[in-house]
């Protein structure tokens, strides 16, 4: 099995530089955001349309219509939590939202960015020894795709890595 990683030991072929002008950049995995806000979409809707053509009689009360209503809408929170994660990178550092949590990391707590092959999507090797996934930037959106935005976090992590940010 080939070996691909995306990191400072390892680099991937290089994009455009960044200038100051090419931040905030955001990656996020755009068909699977896409499947996923449809899909619970047509969850709510075809739990609505059940809801409003189940017969009066065998107990199918306004209660019981709102319950299966209510179970449509908890379909779509759910679904878009799935399509929620992205990573945005600043000049002050990079944000890593995955389904559930947010972390903020500084530039100088990212150690290297790592895409092999196989993984789903990228991850952050930091400087207290952690690894995180940078759910993000993943191969659902195409393995080309996904290499050359870790390559561009890659950049980006040597470029700002080290360097205390300025506030203005």
């Amino acid at each position: 099995m080939e070996h691909i990683a995306v990191t400072g030991d390892n680099p991937a072929p290089r994009g455009d530089t960044f200038g100051e002008t090419g931040l905030p950049r955001t990656w996020y995995p755009a068909r699977s955001r896409l499947l996923t806000r449809v899909v619970g979409l047509v969850i709510l809707a075809g739990l609505t349309v059940l809801a409003v053509a189940l017969p009066e009689e065998g107990g199918w009360n306004l209660g019981s219509r709102a319950g299966i209503v209510v179970t449509g809408v908890l379909g779509l929170c759910f679904m878009l939590v799935l399509g929620r994660p992205k990573v945005v990178a600043t000049r002050d550092g990079v944000t890593v939202v995955n389904l559930l949590r947010v972390r903020r990391l500084e530039w100088a707590e990212i150690v290297r960015v790592s895409l092999r092959q196989g993984d789903p999507w990228v991850f952050l090797d930091l400087s207290d020894g952690e690894t995180l996934a940078a759910m993000g930037i993943q191969t659902s959106n195409g393995r080309d795709k996904a290499i050359a935005a870790a390559s561009e976090l890659r950049d980006l992590v040597e470029r700002f890595g080290g360097v205390e940010p300025t506030r203005a």
